[in-house]
């Protein structure tokens, strides 16, 4: 029996009526500030891709429904108080270096997570490694562990080596606790270090200069802003004098450096974006405790090796991670 056009027409209006309403529900957004002692964390950078590949493991997409805040010293560590401007836009701070991480601290009561802060109970930025306290957490860089280790690898590299000049940013406290913390690793290996610390880029010619008048075995740098902005003229020196330089991270050695041993710089921001999706769903960052590097990068340059008639040793070589050819 077909229904007339009037009941079929009212069915319809009723059926419609009878759904609950429809509604566009926003999506929350996450906003997170990024606050870099250096360069600004692009989404091409160590800082920029190992955050996004951090929070996206836990479901949290940029330009979804998470944004960033980005604001970067440019190496201009005064500026830094200024930049920490972000407390009343976003949720959570993730600091990179150790003036941006003390900035942070110090001129927002917003949630922090510092990397590549050096040790952070070492240079105050937390009362302990198990309970921070505070509004401030994040990663160690374990700088003793790694600085016997970096030491003990150019000792393999080079056997001969007994006077090692270091240099490092006397500005910069977190990496004046990793220069003494290789200093007293240096002597259970038999090693002398010598202390060219540097506080301009002007002091870069000076402690050059030291080095000609008195060649070291080889040469240590510790990297910060200051260090790693002018890492081209420390790489180029070393080839041409010939002097065997270790480095903290891989990416200096594919720049020409001769060697390197330190954490996979990736993989720490995404382990800080990780401390930081914990934070967001409700953890106390003093509660949280800190976190170390689980994965380390051994890198050698063979064609540096060649310019400084140098020999890796086969055994060093085996154990490299990434080798430039």
């Amino acid at each position: 029996m077909r229904l007339p056009a009037f009941l079929i027409l009212f069915l319809l209006i009723f059926t419609a009526a009878a759904k609950p309403a429809e509604t566009d529900t926003p999506q929350q957004i996450y906003r997170v500030g990024l606050l870099a002692t250096g360069a600004d964390g692009s989404d091409q950078s160590p800082f920029g891709a190992g955050l996004i590949r951090g929070f996206a493991r836990h479901g949290f997409v940029l330009g979804q429904n998470l944004a960033f805040e980005r604001r970067a010293a440019h190496g201009r560590l005064d500026s830094l108080p200024n930049l920490v401007d972000v407390a009343s836009k976003v949720a959570i701070v993730i600091a990179s270096g150790y003036p941006a991480s003390l900035a942070a601290k110090q001129h927002t009561s917003l949630p922090v997570v510092v990397v590549r802060a050096g040790d952070p109970v070492e240079d105050g930025l937390v009362t302990s490694f198990t309970r921070p306290g505070g509004h401030v957490t994040g990663l160690s860089e374990i700088a003793v562990e790694l600085s016997a280790k970096r030491l003990s690898l150019l000792k393999t590299a080079v056997p001969s080596v007994r006077r090692v000049a270091m240099l490092w940013n006397e500005e910069d406290l977190g990496m004046s606790l990793r220069y003494k913390a290789a200093e007293a690793q240096a002597h259970g290996l038999g090693l002398d270090v010598e202390s060219l610390g540097v506080h301009a880029p002007e002091g870069f010619d000076e402690a050059f200069a030291r080095m000609i008048q008195k060649p070291p075995d080889a040469i240590l740098m510790v990297s910060d802003v200051l260090t790693t902005l002018n890492r081209k003229r420390v790489i180029d020196f070393a080839a041409e004098h010939k002097i065997p330089a270790v480095f903290e991270y891989d990416s200096l050695v594919r720049e020409g450096g001769l060697m390197s041993y330190g954490p996979d710089v990736i993989e720490m921001f995404d382990r800080a974006a990780e401390l930081a999706v914990r934070i967001l769903k409700g953890a106390d960052p003093g509660q949280l405790p800190l976190e170390t590097p689980s994965r380390f990068v051994l890198a050698i340059n063979l064609q540096t090796a060649k310019k400084i008639d140098l020999a890796i040793p086969p055994s060093l070589l085996a154990r490299a991670d990434d080798v430039v050819e």
